[in-house]
């Protein structure tokens, strides 16, 4: 790469000063390179780099899409992805279809355009930005909600979406003598061998030599053998004609159950976000500005339909999920505009020749363009349809703990297992978000303290960190999922004790690693229901066993359950089954009573003979 010095200390101060200034005002950190990079480059008003330079730039940067590409794989650990597989690859391949196909028909007959490039391109312009969205939806505490989970999902898939994109852009291309490129079956089967190759040898190789650079305890190695990793793998990929991007996404999931993975991710990421960074500004410094002076009605107008036709199918897709109106308009105000991979294909599609240079600087604008517009559909969202905003009370200062419980919610549940620690003399911390139930509880002995325990200062301030363990109590589900996940992420070694409102709540809480969760009525139900067995005459152990079998069904069938969690109709299908089951266990009970209850008649009977026999 052909740039200066400083030319490369421009970039780093454009980069330094890009993503905090973004932030200040208000937009993605993706936005702020694109802008810096417009000013910076030959269209811009400093024009500092010259479109050769830009090129150099964004060839070396290349490389952070790779790395992207990497963590990606690196998060799509195969019990996640399998929970998520309905919404993922149902809704997911859903919206990428439908807004790829209508964005291919408007531009076949509206633009005059041959399907293969507007297939392509329609593609390329239905994966939205998962920087933009993920930012909107957490600023605004929305990826909790079930539409934050649904654009997820689609984001999720968006990303896998993209990789056989990449790989099969030379299927779309068009020159005057040939629609489409002759495919070489032979190539495809050695593509397809050695990736086969690739997964079998790394599976087992890649785990050993981290584990190997991992006991020389030295940090650089690790980085070093990360980075190799992703090198390697990617220059096999290359070397076969294979796009060096799937081959980062292959190595990333190939570590994605690896006990190194957070270490991975952690050494990878400083360079994956630089390099992204350095991507997008050398975006921007390719955008041709002139083009919004030379054809500004057609930029205008198909960035306004880029952002109705999406806006419009993910709105009716979000409805299709049961969303109510307006969560499904926010997923699709979030979710409506092109993303980072639309630059990345537009720049691979405009290599394998599957459009010109002007169509794809012209989509390449029209993209930042539906980016900008983002925040604004959303605080046009936020003025005509606002949320009532409840005044937060400051939580209550707490004392300095160390080796304590933390109770979060200390309602009913929270204030058993409180009395149960006071009486051991164990100390605990109780956490709770209702004045009234403060005051309540202090009149009868009880000390808790005001917080909401779904914000991470209360828990910070609760001495989370140093506790022996988070007892989660919470009513509100959505509250105590936020708690749950704050916790897990921030304080790993702390273990959570979880109450579940319901089993919907406990599959979420397993989805996120809780193990040791109880459903709050179920084991009360089950005492009540050996009362009641007594009372119609059963025997206690009749009695003590059939509440035992159907507690053990009932825990077994919970963990099988969360495994269809996103199948509505297997659900449905397990549930009917799983009844026909437990009659069968009843039966089966009875069948055993039975033969125990002749057993100890025929043994009563045997000692009155004996007894009998001896008078």
């Amino acid at each position: 790469m052909q740039v200066t010095l400083n030319e490369l200390a421009i970039l780093l101060a454009a980069l330094a000063l890009a993503a905090p200034l973004a932030r200040w005002l208000g937009i993605a950190a993706v936005l702020g390179y694109l802008v810096a990079g417009v000013l910076l480059g030959p269209f811009g008003a400093g024009a500092l780099f010259s479109e050769q330079d830009a090129e150099q730039v964004l060839h070396f940067a290349e490389f952070g899409v790779v790395l992207l590409l990497f963590l990606i794989g690196l998060e799509l650990r195969p019990k996640r992805l399998w929970a998520m597989r309905q919404a993922v690859f149902g809704l997911g391949t859903a919206q990428v279809l439908l807004t790829g196909f209508v964005l291919a028909v408007i531009g076949t007959l509206f633009f005059d355009t041959q399907w293969q490039p507007a297939l392509f391109a329609g593609a390329a312009l239905a994966l939205s930005s998962t920087a933009f969205a993920l930012q909107v939806m957490e600023e605004n505490g929305e990826l909790q909600t079930r539409h934050g989970r649904l654009g997820f999902s689609i984001l999720l898939f968006q990303d896998l979406a993209a990789i056989p994109l990449i790989a099969l852009a030379p299927y779309f291309a068009v020159t005057a003598k040939q629609l489409a490129p002759h495919i070489d079956y032979i190539a495809f089967a050695r593509g397809i061998g050695t990736i086969a190759a690739v997964v079998i040898v790394g599976r087992y190789a890649l785990d050993l030599l981290f584990r190997v650079v991992a006991l020389s305890k030295v940090k650089e190695a690790m980085t070093a053998a990360a980075l190799l990793t992703v090198v390697g793998i990617t220059l096999i990929m290359e070397a076969i004609g294979l796009s060096a991007s799937l081959g980062a996404f292959i190595a990333g999931a190939l570590l994605a159950e690896s006990s190194y993975r957070h270490e991975l991710e952690a050494d990878i990421a400083p360079f994956e976000g630089l390099l992204l960074g350095i991507f997008f500004t050398a975006i921007g410094m390719s955008l041709n500005l002139r083009l919004l002076i030379s054809e500004p009605l057609l930029i205008v107008t198909l960035t306004a339909t880029l952002i109705l036709a999406k806006a419009v199918i993910l709105f009716l897709l979000g409805r299709w999920q049961g969303l109510e109106s307006g969560p499904a308009r926010r997923l699709a105000f979030a979710l409506s505009q092109g993303g980072e991979f639309a630059f990345v294909l537009l720049s691979v599609g405009r290599a394998a020749g599957v459009f010109g240079k002007q169509p794809s600087e012209i989509l390449a604008v029209v993209v930042t363009l539906s980016m900008a517009m983002t925040p604004l559909l959303l605080m046009l969202d936020r003025l005509l349809f606002p949320k009532k905003a409840e005044p937060q009370r400051a939580f209550d200062a707490m004392p300095e703990k160390d080796g304590h419980v933390v109770i979060a919610g200390f309602d009913r549940f929270g204030q058993i297992i409180a009395r149960v620690l006071r009486a051991k003399g164990i100390p605990f911390t109780a956490l709770d978000i209702s004045p009234t139930q403060i005051e309540f509880v202090r009149r009868f002995g009880n000390k808790a303290f005001f917080g909401d325990a779904s914000r991470p200062e209360v828990l910070e301030a609760a001495q989370v960190g140093r506790a022996r363990a988070f007892v989660l109590a919470i009513d509100n589900v959505e509250d105590s999922m936020r708690a749950a996940e704050l916790v897990k992420s921030h304080y790993p070694h702390v273990p959570i004790y979880a109450r579940a409102r319901d089993r919907m709540h406990a599959m979420r809480l397993l989805d996120l690693g809780v193990k040791a969760l109880r459903r709050e009525t179920f084991l009360a139900s089950l005492d009540l229901t050996r009362v009641l067995l007594l009372g119609l005459g059963y025997s206690e152990r009749v009695a003590d066993r059939t509440v035992q079998t159907f507690r053990e069904h009932d825990e077994r069938r919970l963990n099988e359950d969360y495994r269809l969690a996103s199948d509505a109709e297997k659900l449905i299908e397990r549930a009917r089954s799983s009844h026909a089951m437990l009659e069968k266990l009843f039966e089966e009970d009875e069948i055993e009573e039975a033969k125990l209850a002749q057993a100890e008649k025929n043994q009563r009977d045997t000692k009155s003979k004996t007894r009998a026999g001896a008078a």
